[in-house]
């Protein structure tokens, strides 16, 4: 779609039809129907009208603001460190989508990990000063935008 223009419009002051678009949508996506066709029945619509929204219409989330942190770490070049890391990020929701590991040099290992930071339990600082505390985390920095 070239040159599109999107706009937010407040769900109620819009036809019921794009409601029920996003309602087979989400019937599709949870498993409750085997096919479009059981789903648009299922909403009431026809195949036809779902088909012909399905590419336009779409749910509006703050959360689907991708926030992405990046962070470089130089390790102890021991066991479980790194494992001990990548836990923390599982421990406090981030989604860990990249990790680069170096060759360890002198006992040192420097890691990059980067992650969505969308439903984490706490702040991004918070996250850098737990991480900086775990032991064999010889220095952590946050490098990027978030």
């Amino acid at each position: 779609m070239k040159n599109s223009t999107y706009l937010l419009v407040e769900a109620g002051s819009l036809p019921e039809v794009y409601g029920k678009v996003l309602q087979v949508k989400q019937i599709l996506a949870n498993g409750e129907a085997s096919s479009t066709s059981e789903a648009v029945r299922m909403a009431g619509i026809s195949r036809s009208v779902y088909y012909k929204y399905k590419d336009a219409v779409f749910p509006y989330s703050q959360k689907q603001t991708t926030r992405i942190l990046t962070v470089q770490a130089v390790l102890q070049d021991r066991p479980g460190v790194l494992m001990t890391l990548i836990s923390v990020f599982h421990a406090v929701n981030a989604n860990i989508l990249t990790i680069n590991q170096n060759i360890p040099v002198d006992g040192r290992a420097l890691v990059s990990i980067s992650a969505r930071t969308d439903s984490m339990d706490l702040t991004v600082e918070a996250l850098l000063q737990r991480l900086q505390h775990l032991d064999g985390v010889l220095s952590i920095q946050s490098i990027g935008d978030e």
